[in-house]
């Protein structure tokens, strides 16, 4: 009787341990995060019910970089804040489903060029007289793949500028466009 004690616990503590190891493995799987390579990224943005801002924006890898590519139309003449946002929702007529600058490091707003910065802070687009802007700039900050990738997230355009300063948002007014950054065909202009 004691050896089947000892035989019962032995089989129990083997599949205790089995047990633990399988979770051990899930748990790894879905922590680990999946290698992505993606070059080139497109958002194409839609007005919202504030505005008339049509456009797209594209963001290439360059090296350690990001080149930022974008043509807009449809913005009252002056300058306007530029931002990546949390997330790719558009849903909402106003564009606050987008949710605020996305922000992984939890740093404080400042321009394009700071060096701690929301990753989401790309400054102002300048329109001209006809309402028409373009923006074309590396950015050493964000990047297209790993932990703190822009993929999925949505673009927002503001209709006022952006001072680089004011908490949280630069003070950059209503939405009057939203995008969601998606993966770009590499073969399309």
């Amino acid at each position: 009787m004691q050896s089947l004690k000892k035989y019962l616990l032995s089989f129990v503590l083997l599949f205790f341990a089995i047990g633990c190891a399988q979770q051990e493995m899930e748990q790894e799987e879905t922590t680990t995060e999946p290698a992505t390579n993606f070059t080139k990224a497109v958002a194409v943005v839609h007005p919202t019910d504030n505005g008339d801002v049509t456009g797209t924006v594209t963001f290439e890898q360059e090296d350690d970089s990001v080149r930022v590519q974008g043509e807009f139309e449809g913005l009252e003449e002056g300058k306007h804040g530029f931002h990546i946002h949390q997330y790719g929702d558009c849903r909402a007529a106003d564009g606050t489903s987008a949710g605020g600058h996305y922000n992984p490091a939890d740093n404080s707003h400042a321009g394009p060029d700071a060096e701690s910065r929301h990753v989401g802070d790309m400054g102002n687009l300048e329109a001209d007289a006809d309402g028409n802007a373009t923006i074309n700039y590396v950015d050493n900050t964000i990047t297209l793949n790993g932990s703190e990738s822009i993929m999925g997230r949505g673009i927002i355009i503001h209709a006022g500028e952006d001072d680089l300063e004011s908490q949280p948002t630069g003070a950059a007014g209503a939405r009057m466009g939203c995008g969601v950054i998606g993966v770009a065909n590499a073969g399309s202009n």
